[in-house]
């Protein structure tokens, strides 16, 4: 078996979760490398409200996995909704199990444990009477309304595959995943509200399901109020068929290996890619990462500030806080609007306590300053958590020091879709932490370090990270096609699963990410990442925001392009450019230069915040005929502005 590094020490045993100590978490990672399966039933077995208790831990392994695909509790059975739902209803039926923060500040609901299992049981009842049944599968297109989870449930609640679909993707993107995954139903609302803005998302439908004969009922949330066709046969209205289908709907029985959910990754380039998460090995993941990484406790008010859209919205907005009955927290709006105090007003609102985000929003708001930060009350906070991307120090730092005033442990968390669940961070409050690394694996979690070569780096280094061993909450296959999902994983380095990222390790045994491989440079032969130049560069006070990329380069192989995003009070200038490099040599080496600069209005973002790298690629290798669809962007016209000023060598 790989080593960790450092290699765990062994103390005492005792219960799998929570983890109170540092000592606990090495006795924790070593039962789960040293005896999987009893690791993770008995976690599965505690956390977990079963129809049929498993006895079978891991069936298959890496090596396999094309002709006998992973399983996890195979023997079990339950429904999901009885642990995030049911098993709260004597303890916790008054308890808020959602908080609901709506587009305009000051607006929302609070819906109860009790509230939320009976929207659930008539929305269940209601999907049913259109013809939902067990194994179909449901498309989700809505906003961060709290009807959006209820939809999730009810259809965990009958069996059925639900798939979210971001409600900022294009109708293009509907219709892929709507004939990939065979739906015959989607879920919806009329619009939804973001920033001040609304949100066409009954009229993205239709245009997604123009000619498609597959779907016969499209039940539809209203919102805003707004007048939006309904196609008669088709169309149901939601407050038409929900309020009155029942208070109470028996839990269909699923297999532990039963599909849950699928949710597709970017279908930018070819067909999207439907990975699949089951029954039984997710939810434990979800829950034990959720209660041992951010030190989960009754009283916590809790808030993931992300979109359902994303598994940062199925994990650790809806399953995990849910299974654990905690107080989580759904956010309609922006971190900017009305202005950039928004999340902190939410803080001092609501009293959050545990505050989940990512680091673009993080980078976003300290470039405002600090005043709407101090602006609001913040001695709730107890741990700070970030997701999506790695972290530079500086907004780590600013996360730690200003946000959380010194005292709130910060939690930098690496983990994929295909991984389910939080898979190497800090455990909070137990984990020392060094700013912009993820630090330790969780249990059932063995990283290596892959070199160019295909050999296993041991000990401090550089390469491609891989994990040696399955975990309960990994995606099972690629929907309607298996052999594409090994392909993908599990071929670059047989017998390992293949993160696509590369990693660091240092001398303490600590993780830092260094982003997609593709985000690797080889600079006359240095391999470094985008993200150790973003890093150096957003350091400058000047800068606000930075993106990196590689471009063909006559005598280097590849050169550095960096798009920088100034302070609103800043102007380019050679000086400035002469400033960056230096930063950029003394944070990465002398052999750290960026080739070019482009000063630039903002960089190309999704609507949930994610820079689309592929833009900034094309751009710089001087390919602007091939962006391809820019329509999931929060603002297009950046991208004109970016193809306007491009520069060449």
């Amino acid at each position: 078996m790989t080593e960790l590094y450092p290699v765990p020490g062994r103390v005492s045993s005792g219960s799998p979760s929570p983890i109170p100590d540092l000592p606990a978490y090495r006795e924790a990672y070593a039962r789960a490398l040293d005896d999987p399966d009893g690791f993770w039933l008995s976690v599965a077995r505690e956390r977990v409200r079963w129809r049929r208790e498993p006895t079978e831990g891991l069936a298959g392994d890496f090596h396999s996995v094309l002709e006998s695909p992973l399983s996890w509790f195979g023997d079990g059975q339950l429904n999901v909704t009885e642990t995030c739902l049911d098993q709260h209803l004597e303890t916790r039926a008054d308890k808020t199990a959602i908080l609901w923060e709506a587009d305009q500040p000051g607006q929302g609901r609070h819906i109860t444990y009790a509230e939320l299992h009976r929207e659930v049981c008539r929305t269940a009842n209601a999907l049913h009477a259109l013809g939902v049944e067990k194994g179909e599968r449901v498309i989700i297109y809505m906003g961060m309304v709290p009807e959006a989870a209820i939809a999730m449930l009810a259809c965990a609640r009958l069996g059925a595959v639900h798939s979210v679909v971001f409600g900022g993707f294009s109708a293009e993107a509907v219709r892929d995943r709507v004939r990939d995954c065979g739906a015959q139903v989607v879920i919806t609302q009329d619009e939804g509200r973001r920033g001040g803005r609304t949100i066409p998302l009954k009229s993205v439908v239709d245009q997604a399901l123009e000619g498609e004969r597959g779907v016969h009922k499209v039940l539809v949330f209203r919102h805003t109020g707004a007048e939006i066709a309904m196609a008669p046969g088709r169309d149901v209205w939601w407050h038409d068929v929900v309020p009155g289908a029942g208070d109470s709907h028996e839990p269909t029985v699923c297999g532990a290996e039963d599909p849950l959910f699928i949710l597709y990754t970017s279908g930018s380039t070819g067909k999207p890619k439907g990975l699949v998460h089951t029954q039984g090995g997710y939810l434990t993941y979800t829950s034990y990462t959720h209660q041992v990484v951010f030190d989960l406790r009754e009283d916590d008010v809790y808030a993931c500030v992300a979109d359902v859209g994303w598994i940062t919205g199925h994990s650790y907005i809806v399953y995990g806080p849910l299974a654990n009955g905690a107080t989580t927290m759904m956010f309609e709006s922006v971190p900017t609007w009305p202005d950039a105090g928004r999340y902190w007003d939410l803080v001092e609102r609501y009293g959050i306590t545990i505050f989940y985000t990512a680091p673009t929003a993080i980078r976003a708001l300290a470039a405002q300053g600090d005043r709407f930060v101090l602006a609001y009350a913040r001695s709730s906070l107890r741990v700070l958590g970030t997701v999506g991307e790695p972290i530079n120090p500086d907004a780590w730092r600013w996360y730690h020091d200003v946000v959380g005033e010194g005292h709130c442990t910060v939690v930098d968390t690496w983990w994929q879709t295909e991984t389910g669940g939080i898979a190497i961070s800090p455990l909070a409050p137990v984990t020392p932490t060094k700013p912009g690394s993820a630090t330790l694996p969780l249990p059932g979690i063995v990283p290596v370090l892959m070199e160019s070569e295909d050999r296993i780096l041991r000990g401090p280094g550089e390469g491609r990270l891989c994990l040696a061993q399955s975990w309960p909450g990994q995606a099972r296959t690629v929907w309607g096609d298996h052999p594409r999902f090994v392909a993908t994983y599990f071929t670059t380095y047989p017998g390992y699963y293949f993160t696509g990222d590369g990693s660091r390790r240092d001398r303490d045994g600590y993780y830092w990410i260094t982003g997609r491989v593709d985000d690797v440079l080889n600079i006359s032969g240095h391999r470094m990442g985008t993200a150790e130049f973003e890093s150096a560069l957003v350091s400058v006070d000047a800068v606000a925001e930075a993106g990196v990329v590689g471009f063909p380069h006559a005598l280097k192989g590849q050169g550095v392009y960096a798009y920088i995003v100034l302070q609103h009070d800043q102007v380019a200038s050679p000086e400035l450019e002469q400033t960056l490099n230096a930063a950029v040599r003394a944070a990465i080496g002398a052999h750290a230069k960026v080739d070019l600069f482009q000063f630039v209005p903002g960089l190309p973002k999704t609507r949930s915040g994610k820079v689309m790298r592929r833009i900034l690629r094309k751009v710089a290798e001087g390919q602007p005929e091939a962006l391809g669809d820019v329509s999931t962007l929060a603002d297009p016209s950046v991208v004109d502005a970016i193809v306007a000023g491009a520069r060449k060598l």
